[in-house]
């Protein structure tokens, strides 16, 4: 985690710690908010509760009252002798406040004496024994029946749905959805409407007069408004906006200023000439003074690169006078020995000092190409080296060597100077003793790439064949050219007619 998060932008490390030590008030804050909401929502819904329990205890209040009203009428209008029984019932009721008018009186076996004329009469009647009462509804007629029992006979009135939700709504305004149900049939008298409101609604079932009726009310659950919401959580925006603001300032001062100067920094061109800082760097002084800090510091290291080139190329031209004064002195060494072997008598002795001339001059060759190599810096190129070796070792061969002919078949490559010096004398040491030991045999000389790092080198000669024991020159040739094989950490491939060693190139 340290590692990740040493890895972020410092905005986004700015914005981390001001969010983890503001996190404890922000908690805070959250935690108050949402105990508001939920104390404000708790509040809606016992709210709408309540509205539901209000609207039930109407509905029965409503029906209590007709039964109330009707009994006593129905009993008032029985009890006298030879009168109307409706006439007598409706001006009992004319006084009763908010009761249904319409009615009917039956006698005890259900036959009905009096209606009104607005009386229909009920489907599914149920009997009310005296001081009972009845209730069922009649979906079709869209009514509400209560009957009561009284004695001598019984009455019923009707209460039509309108009724019922008009007194509901009296004391629910909010209500959306009331259904009743008498154990038979159930109606809706307030039909619940399918929309966003409705989906959010608290619906709740009650059991009313004694139990012969249920009603299902339906008051939508509120919640707050957009504005009571952005009033609740408006610390934690300030805890967000907070945190924002400071990334922000941060960003602007800071951040972007330091990119700025590191996009100058990173397309910087020594070549094109001094260090121009960027315009409007920032507001920040200290990034201004930063960016003229990092001018001045630039303009001290490119005066100090030319001092140091002046100084590189005067050594580079003090090496390259020594590497040529080296070159002619071994050219003159080589040159003496040449002549100085041609005033000796004895043939050993010109052999000798034509053997020693042979690997000064190889030398020489190798200083040579190390010179070139100082002026590109490639290495020593070894199809050169060995080009100029093989010419170099015809003209010194012996007379009876001279027809002796040297074929290359060198890949391009290149190697350091300890590698050629070590090449040049193994080459030179395998194609003196070829001339010397058989000197019509051709000598061929390969060079192939065996990886992007090695290559092989490879001398054939038919004069390289097993000799007898006490070949003592045969013997000397192989110690000579295994020590230059070591030299070269190599393993040396003698086999019949051809040595191979593998050398170390520069990448092609």
């Amino acid at each position: 985690m340290a590692a990740s998060f040493a890895r972020l932008p410092t905005a986004a490390k700015l914005f981390l710690l001001i969010s983890l030590a503001l996190l404890p008030i922000g908690l805070a804050m959250i935690w108050t908010a949402r105990t508001g909401i939920d104390r404000a929502n708790a509040a809606l819904d016992q709210r709408a509760k309540e509205q539901d329990r209000a609207a039930s205890r109407a509905i029965e209040s409503l029906i209590a009252r007709n039964a109330l009203a009707l009994r006593i009428a129905a009993s008032s209008a029985l009890a006298t002798p030879d009168a109307n029984d409706c006439e007598e019932a409706r001006r009992s009721l004319a006084i009763a406040p908010a009761v249904s008018r319409t009615f009917s009186i039956e006698g005890p076996d259900g036959s009905e004496h009096c209606n009104t004329p607005e009386f229909r009469a009920p489907n599914g009647a149920r009997f009310a024994p005296p001081g009972g009462i009845a209730l069922w509804i009649d979906p079709v007629g869209k009514a509400l029946f209560v009957r009561v029992g009284v004695v001598d006979g019984m009455a019923t009135n009707r209460i039509s749905f309108a009724e019922v939700a008009s007194a509901a709504r009296d004391v629910a305004t909010d209500i959306v959805g009331l259904q009743v149900d008498d154990g038979i049939n159930s109606t809706a008298i307030i039909g619940e409407q399918s929309n966003e409101r409705i989906r959010r609604a608290h619906a709740t079932m009650h059991d009313i007069a004694n139990g012969q009726l249920s009603v299902r009310v339906t008051v939508p659950t509120q919640r707050l408004s957009a504005g009571e919401w952005l009033i609740l959580l408006l610390p934690v925006i300030m805890w967000v906006v907070a945190a924002l603001i400071s990334w922000l300032l941060v960003t602007r001062l800071l951040i972007r200023p330091l990119r700025r100067l590191e996009r100058a920094v990173a397309t910087y061109d020594p070549s094109a000439g001094g260090f121009t800082l960027p315009r409007g760097i920032g507001p920040a002084i200290e990034i201004e003074s930063l960016g003229q800090a990092f001018a001045r510091s630039v303009e001290r290291i490119e005066s100090s690169e030319r001092e140091m080139g002046e100084a590189l190329e005067g050594q580079r031209r003090l090496v390259r006078e020594v590497h040529h004064r080296v070159k002619n002195n071994l050219q003159v060494v080589a040159s003496l020995l040449s002549i100085h072997g041609r005033n000796v008598t004895g043939p050993e002795g010109k052999s000798a000092y034509a053997a020693i001339a042979r690997r000064v001059d190889a030398l020489a060759v190798v200083h040579r190409n190390h010179f070139a190599e100082g002026e590109d810096n490639r290495g020593i190129a070894l199809r050169s080296l060995l080009t100029e070796l093989s010419a170099g070792l015809r003209g010194s061969a012996p007379e009876s060597a001279r027809q002796t002919s040297i074929m290359l078949d060198v890949d391009s490559a290149a190697t350091t100077q300890d590698v050629a010096v070590a090449a040049a004398f193994l080459v030179t040491e395998v194609v003196e003793f070829s001339m010397l030991r058989l000197a019509a045999a051709p000598i061929e000389i390969t060079l192939r790439r065996t990886s992007e790092l090695t290559a092989r080198l490879s001398v054939e000669s038919s004069a390289l064949t097993e000799a007898d024991a006490g070949d003592k020159d045969k013997v000397q040739f192989e110690r000579v050219i295994t020590g230059l094989a070591r030299q070269l950490r190599s393993t040396l491939d003698l086999r019949l007619g051809r040595m191979s060693v593998d050398l170390p190139v520069f990448p092609g």
